[in-house]
């Protein structure tokens, strides 16, 4: 049997976020899970427009090449985790863009969070997103990884130094987005195969 997909997504896209190292340290994390193939989705180099398609998402209808690319590239995912910021109480305008370019692609597929920030962590981006992603029919797992004062973490060379704390988070979710991997993967047959068939 092959192993599900699990996109990280980085949905910040800014010059010299710290989005690119915290997901990296996360991906070593998934690799030492074992439990997903995995898939790095940079928000920066997918570089979508402000939504221009004429259509609602939920039609499936797109005009646009740029579309039509992030569609395949959502649709083959079974599990998503999102890195993502926390700019003044809420999450990012990229990150709320490219979830707003699509519709049956998301749904009934789990999706975690890798927040960071200062003193909050990027928690109330996180709590936002929530409301988003269930919209789409996503299910939030309530595991989640949180980073406070995030740039404590970096060495000389930006690279993420985690803790035993940060670690455990990060494998917790892991196991728990493998649950329910597992578990949503018969409802999303018929979406699939409605997006397929268009």
């Amino acid at each position: 049997m092959p192993k599900p997909l699990l996109q990280i997504v980085i949905g910040s896209t800014r010059p010299g976020r710290v989005g690119l190292p915290v997901s990296q340290w996360f991906h070593s994390q998934a690799v030492e899970h074992g439990g997903f193939e995995l898939e790095i989705v940079d928000l920066a180099e997918v570089n979508l427009p402000l939504m221009d398609e004429p259509n609602h998402p939920r039609l499936h209808q797109y005009v646009h090449q740029h579309t039509q690319a992030w569609s395949r590239t959502v649709a083959r995912a079974d599990a998503f985790v999102f890195v993502v910021p926390e700019y003044n109480y809420g999450f990012n305008a990229a990150t709320k863009n490219a979830i707003d370019y699509l519709n049956q692609e998301w749904q009934y597929k789990p999706i975690g969070f890798v927040s960071y920030g200062g003193v909050a962590a990027g928690t109330r981006a996180v709590q936002m997103l929530k409301q988003v992603v269930t919209t789409l029919k996503m299910v939030p797992v309530f595991e989640s990884v949180n980073i406070p004062f995030v740039g404590q973490f970096l060495d000389e060379d930006r690279r993420l130094q985690s803790n035993q704390v940060m670690d455990g988070a990060a494998q917790e979710m892991l196991d728990e987005l493998q649950r329910w991997t597992a578990v949503l993967a018969s409802l999303r047959q018929p979406s699939e195969q409605m997006v397929t068939s268009r």
